[in-house]
Protein backbone atom coordinates (compact mmCIF):
# COMPACT_ATOMS: atom_id res chain seq x y z
CA UNK A 1 0.00 0.00 0.00
CA UNK A 2 3.15 2.83 1.21
CA UNK A 3 4.41 2.11 -2.93
CA UNK A 4 0.85 2.66 -3.90
CA UNK A 5 0.88 6.33 -2.44
CA UNK A 6 4.78 7.05 -3.26
CA UNK A 7 4.11 6.17 -6.76
CA UNK A 8 0.52 8.54 -7.10
CA UNK A 9 2.38 11.06 -5.03
CA UNK A 10 5.60 11.27 -7.73
CA UNK A 11 2.51 10.97 -10.73
CA UNK A 12 0.84 14.12 -9.16
CA UNK A 13 3.97 15.51 -8.90
CA UNK A 14 5.23 15.78 -12.43
CA UNK A 15 1.98 16.87 -13.55
CA UNK A 16 1.79 20.00 -11.53
CA UNK A 17 5.09 20.20 -12.80
CA UNK A 18 4.27 20.58 -16.10
CA UNK A 19 1.30 22.53 -15.79
CA UNK A 20 3.27 24.84 -14.18
CA UNK A 21 6.38 24.87 -16.24
CA UNK A 22 4.45 23.94 -19.76
CA UNK A 23 1.15 24.99 -19.08
CA UNK A 24 -2.32 23.00 -20.29
CA UNK A 25 -0.56 21.61 -23.65
CA UNK A 26 1.96 19.97 -21.08
CA UNK A 27 -0.89 18.72 -19.25
CA UNK A 28 -2.77 17.46 -22.03
CA UNK A 29 0.56 16.17 -23.57
CA UNK A 30 1.27 13.95 -20.31
CA UNK A 31 -2.73 13.15 -20.75
CA UNK A 32 -2.34 11.86 -24.31
CA UNK A 33 0.50 9.78 -23.50
CA UNK A 34 -0.96 8.34 -20.35
CA UNK A 35 -4.43 7.54 -22.40
CA UNK A 36 -2.56 6.28 -25.57
CA UNK A 37 -0.36 4.11 -23.62
CA UNK A 38 -3.41 2.30 -21.32
CA UNK A 39 -5.33 2.16 -24.57
CA UNK A 40 -2.92 0.65 -26.72
CA UNK A 41 -3.15 3.29 -29.59
CA UNK A 42 0.61 4.14 -30.37
CA UNK A 43 -0.94 7.29 -32.60
CA UNK A 44 -2.33 9.12 -29.66
CA UNK A 45 0.64 8.07 -27.14
CA UNK A 46 2.93 9.52 -29.99
CA UNK A 47 1.16 12.87 -30.44
CA UNK A 48 1.29 13.41 -26.70
CA UNK A 49 5.03 12.57 -27.22
CA UNK A 50 5.58 14.78 -29.85
CA UNK A 51 3.20 17.74 -28.50
CA UNK A 52 5.81 17.40 -24.97
CA UNK A 53 9.02 17.45 -26.88
CA UNK A 54 7.87 20.60 -28.82
CA UNK A 55 6.91 22.10 -25.64
CA UNK A 56 10.07 21.56 -24.48
CA UNK A 57 12.32 22.29 -27.62
CA UNK A 58 10.14 25.97 -28.10
CA UNK A 59 13.37 27.56 -26.34
CA UNK A 60 15.83 26.15 -28.93
CA UNK A 61 14.12 26.84 -31.68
Amino acid sequence: MPVIALISAVVVTVEQLLQWRYGAAGLLGLLLVTVGIHANRPGVSSAGAVLLALLVARPAL
